[in-house]
């Protein structure tokens, strides 16, 4: 069997849960880094930084997958576009860890970490972002770049525009709406109805 490559577009501590995700997850068996700060920065944890997003094109080969792990979603968005121009496959990362109901749409691009828990008939965009513990329950539709940060809880029926950040702790309850590029403070209560944004 060959060797499964994840190339991951940045090399920080989320770059690193999602390296640890995708060798634990059995798809992936070799990890490569790719980062602005190449080449005054060469490793990021156990793993090698190979490259520089400018070298992108030359480092994909047929069978690897390619995520993007940078918080911003501005950032996150535009090197994602940079992927599929060069050619990438867009891998979508679930850590072993994570709940996730047969019953879910879940985009290329995203990643699923630890302890995160994904309910039925949820649809997850592209590029999505939901972290260590987030909760994700029934008929919740996330969009294209969205960021659930660590512990965030979802009731049923919640919608998260495009790009929109949710940092950590923020609940919504039941059919919340959080527009597009909406960035939600660290523990905030969301309810239906309320001017909260």
């Amino acid at each position: 069997m060959g060797t499964r490559k994840l190339i991951i577009i940045g090399a920080g501590g989320h770059g690193r849960s999602v390296a640890e995700a995708g060798v634990l997850s059995g798809t992936w068996n070799a990890i490569d880094f790719v980062d602005d700060d190449y080449p005054s920065r060469v490793s990021s944890g156990r793993w090698a930084i190979v490259a520089n997003t400018n070298s992108l094109l030359d480092l994909i080969s047929p069978g690897d997958g390619v995520i993007i792990a940078i918080g911003d979603q501005s950032t996150r968005k535009r090197l994602f576009a940079l992927a599929q121009e060069a050619g990438a496959a867009m891998a979508t990362v679930i850590h072993p860890r994570a709940t996730i109901s047969q019953d879910v749409d879940i985009g290329l691009g995203t990643a699923v970490m630890a302890g995160a828990a994904v309910g039925t008939q949820v649809k997850i965009g592209m590029g999505a972002i939901v972290n260590a513990n987030a909760t994700v329950d029934h008929d919740v539709a996330l969009g294209d770049f969205v960021h659930l940060g660590v512990g965030v809880q979802l009731s049923g029926g919640v919608v998260v525009g495009d790009s929109a950040w949710l940092q950590a702790g923020v609940c919504a309850g039941y059919r919340v709406h959080v527009p597009s590029r909406t960035v939600v403070e660290p523990g905030t209560a969301l309810i239906a109805g309320e001017a909260w944004c």
